[in-house]
């Protein structure tokens, strides 16, 4: 890789952060496996108090969903359930109506067409599993039949998948348990966690939102409006895990090399080729549809494989850039965290940032870090 355009990758954050946009970021780069940038640049807040550090402790949001789609696609090939099994059939308590006829497929699609909620009651606190499976079992019900359209799910798919995990597990073992146990375990992800384990604290990042928060996740136990994300017990399988840049390259790493890191297996080669197909067409993703026409943009089509997000041949604004290829797969977290793998270039990339930038002003930003790393390819 181009050592020289790596380094404008680091000048061009540097301007970002001179500018004021956001805070910092940690980065790395690979191609192959090998690593051609590490890079940390910036701090943790405003103030410029706190350096940010190789193994800072990111909340990393909604990349949280890519672990409980992993942990989902591997109970499919354990046998637990199936791709087709209705969600209702695990639990039966999410029967009736529409519902009854969402699959594991739908969910992993984002195409449940369950409505697009990021809290089932407003200003319920999200900590606890059990309490917000109980409120979505008697208040949250489609909005359409699954299928219809690919209309992204803030937290209901990925609540369910966990919650789907946990009751068919054979030891009977809790969420947090399992992808601990089957994931990060195994892969080596030391300072990775659901809830921001003790330990870990010290290096965490409390996310600022910079006014960008959609809802506020209150806790229990920790005060403040977004309370869950400071929180070593909070349980949230959409939303809820801490991670690093080194840790988050290695979940890249298994990806790319088709499930499989350092002898253990997660996944299988054929999971991972149907995994990373886009399967909901030409469908724009209707959160994302509706920020595109806030600045008149032509919306992307969602490309969505089952849990990631899958770059089209179109070009449109994306957060994976325009140069990479098509088939580039990843996931992100809201205004701040981001990765992918390039299958034609063999190249991975890894950013999390400190300080959230507002969703379409996210897109451009990563969507330029994107093509600057595509294009360092030698």
């Amino acid at each position: 890789m181009d050592a020289a355009r790596l380094d404008h990758l680091c000048r061009v954050i540097e301007a970002d952060l001179a500018a004021r946009r956001y805070h910092g970021a940690v980065v790395r780069v690979a191609r192959g496996g090998r690593i051609a940038l590490d890079a940390v640049i910036g701090h943790a807040d405003a103030d410029r108090a706190r350096p940010l550090a190789a193994d800072s402790v990111f909340t990393i949001f909604s990349t949280t969903k890519a672990f409980t789609n992993v942990l989902a696609l591997r109970a499919v090939e354990l046998g637990r359930f199936a791709l087709t099994t209705a969600v209702s059939e695990v639990i039966p308590e999410f029967d009736g109506g529409l519902r009854a006829q969402i699959t594991v497929f739908d969910l992993l699609t984002h195409s449940s067409g369950l409505p697009m909620h990021y809290a089932p009651q407003p200003g319920m606190a999200l900590d606890d599993l059990d309490a917000v499976l109980r409120v979505v079992f008697e208040n949250v019900h489609s909005i359409e039949p699954a299928g219809d359209r690919v209309n992204y799910s803030p937290m209901y798919n990925q609540l369910l998948l966990g919650e789907m995990l946990r009751r068919t597990d054979p030891a009977g073992r809790g969420y947090r348990e399992i992808i601990a146990d089957d994931l990060f375990a195994p892969l080596g992800m030391d300072d990775t966690a659901i809830g921001v384990r003790a330990d870990l604290q010290a290096r965490h990042i409390v996310p600022d939102f910079q006014g960008h928060s959609p809802i506020e996740h209150r806790s229990a136990r920790v005060p403040g409006p977004n309370g869950a994300f400071e929180d070593e017990r909070a349980e949230m399988p959409w939303v809820g895990a801490v991670s690093t840049v080194p840790d988050l390259h290695r979940f890249a790493e298994m990806l790319r090399r088709r499930g499989t890191l350092d002898g253990a297996r997660i996944l299988s080669p054929v999971t991972m080729a149907l995994a990373t197909r886009n399967w909901t067409g030409d469908k724009p993703n209707e959160l994302y549809r509706m920020l595109a026409h806030k600045r008149g943009w032509t919306p992307a089509p969602a490309g969505i494989g089952l849990g990631f997000t899958v770059r089209t041949d179109h070009v449109r604004h994306h957060m994976f850039g325009t140069l990479t290829a098509p088939g580039t797969f990843g996931n992100y977290g809201a205004g701040s965290a981001l990765f992918w793998i390039d299958p034609v270039s063999d190249v991975s990339f890894v950013c999390l940032t400190a300080g959230l930038l507002e969703p379409n002003d996210n897109i451009l930003r990563f969507q330029r870090l994107s093509d600057i790393v595509a294009s360092a390819v030698g």
